[in-house]
């Protein structure tokens, strides 16, 4: 049995700036983690859409994480036993005296039939590599049968990933169409929302100036439109209509990963585990849970949304109280520092706000690109910073 004093379960945005500051203060850990590289689930819009090849997106964990004392297990973790200070995973058990839980997120699907059978979804560097080659084999395909459903592509979801996946893949289409000798006119993008609007964290100026940018690049959005049921190569609608397509996707929404509950934390509506001001479990005071598994109520009484930026920040701060328990300190409380929301709706525009100030077209895509830059600084300094930075740039 691995004995670990504090053990990360997952190596996202919230359990990487736990490992990378605990790492800087010379704390030992384990961190545990599917696979045994770090991507960048906000970003992975970008290679399922064209822009850039998949392993531009992924850092090695050793590439970050330098020092022997720090134990990367590349591992699945089935099951959490915090009554007893173990998880186990599909490389055996791992007690800990410390735990913190960064297991990102699972789809959430609202219970509309068929659609987690047959919809892809983009959620791991691994299902954004599935929808591309689905996309571009599809295409393909088209010259064998002329089937026009084959060129037609299904977005679910009006949130971030859906809106900026629709853009991304705009700027695909062309491209695939001169590459498979297609007809550019017969090729369709469309996106589902049931909500009255996109990008719903964006004021409405901001939301007006994404739908015309998208529409001009012949994205169709079609709002107040709940997808009720999905048949394979189909969905219905609530208004009674069907549409017919090979490629449906679904980015609709996420819950926290079902282990939690099932380990019989005190979780919310979406399955994550309620926590105090100091990102530590109501349940066991040796748990702390960040990111997309906090349930962790806001200044203004909300359940604060899953964000990359809120993992980042969750993490960092759960590493200083790891610290401090472990030498006798005072834990600090949580404040959330909101950046601001940045949608690219292409490689070269976007909209979004950054400290309340809007900014959109190619000054949005711009401030998006920094995003990056700080956040390559962030994980692994001037030497990440320069391995990766010229790697985001559309290919071509």
């Amino acid at each position: 049995m691995v004995m670990a004093k504090t053990v990360i379960l997952g190596a996202g945005y919230g359990g990487m700036a736990t490992a990378v500051a605990l790492e800087k203060s010379h704390q030992p850990f384990t961190i545990i983690n599917k696979h045994e590289y770090h991507y960048f689930t906000t970003l992975l819009h970008e290679p399922a859409g064209g822009r850039n090849q998949f392993e531009n997106y992924s850092v090695p964990l050793r590439d970050v994480l330098h020092r022997a004392e720090s134990e990367i297990l590349v591992a699945s973790v089935n099951a959490l036993r915090p009554q007893e200070n173990k998880v186990v995973t599909d490389s055996g058990e791992v007690d800990y005296e410390y735990l913190v839980i960064a297991l990102g997120n699972a789809p959430e699907y609202f219970g509309i039939p068929g659609m987690q059978d047959n919809a892809l979804v983009l959620r791991s560097l691994d299902t954004a590599r599935q929808v591309h080659e689905h996309i571009e084999n599809t295409f393909k395909s088209w010259q064998e049968d002329h089937d026009d459903t084959r060129l037609r592509i299904l977005v679910g979801g009006a949130g971030l990933t859906g809106i900026e996946l629709c853009g991304e893949l705009a700027e695909w289409m062309p491209e695939l169409a001169a590459d498979y000798n297609l007809p550019l006119e017969k090729i369709e993008l469309i996106n589902l929302e049931a909500a009255p609007s996109i990008l719903p964290m964006l004021d409405e100026g901001l939301r007006e100036e994404a739908r015309r940018v998208l529409e001009s690049k012949g994205v169709q959005l079609r709002t107040g439109t709940a997808i009720t049921k999905v048949n394979p190569n189909q969905v219905e609608l609530k208004t009674g209509e069907t549409i017919d397509a090979k490629t449906i996707i679904w980015t609709g929404g996420v819950r926290a990963n079902p282990l939690i509950k099932e380990a019989g934390f005190e979780v919310d509506p979406k399955g994550r585990a309620k926590v105090n001001e100091f990102c530590q479990s109501v349940d066991y005071e040796n748990v702390f849970v960040i990111g997309d598994s906090a349930w962790f109520t806001g200044e203004d009484g909300k359940p604060l949304p899953p964000t990359g930026q809120a993992a980042e920040q969750m993490g960092s701060l759960v590493a200083d109280n790891l610290i401090a328990l472990q030498n006798g300190g005072s834990m600090q409380a949580f404040h959330f520092n909101n950046r601001g929301t940045l949608a690219s709706l292409g490689a070269e525009v976007g909209v979004g706000s950054v400290k309340g100030i809007p900014a959109k077209g190619v000054s949005a895509a711009l401030l998006k690109e920094a995003t990056k830059v700080k956040y390559l600084w962030h994980l692994g300094g001037l030497r990440m910073l320069s391995e990766k930075r010229g790697q985001f740039k559309r290919k071509g």
